[in-house]
């Protein structure tokens, strides 16, 4: 098996696009966004602009990618500080 370079990974928005309201929520401005790289997608859905939208992908995107920074995986769980 090959060995990932977790450093070179870069997650990053992939699309922003006008969805439905999640079961049981209202509403009829949201919008569903993917962030990804290689195989590896999250997607999710927010209520708001289409501009208000991406900005907090982009902020997700770049928050995955500080905490891939140490090598480790993004599904553990964040270090508590004291």
């Amino acid at each position: 098996m090959q060995e990932v370079d977790y450093k070179k990974l870069k997650y990053e928005v992939i699309s922003v696009e006008k969805t439905t309201a999640p079961e049981g929520m209202t509403g009829d401005n949201w919008h569903l966004y993917i962030v990804g790289h290689g195989k590896s997608k999250i997607e999710g859905r927010r209520p708001g602009t289409l501009k208000d939208v991406t900005k907090h992908a982009e902020i997700f995107a770049e928050d995955l990618n500080t905490r891939m920074s140490g090598g480790g995986s993004t599904y553990a769980p964040r270090k508590r500080s004291s």
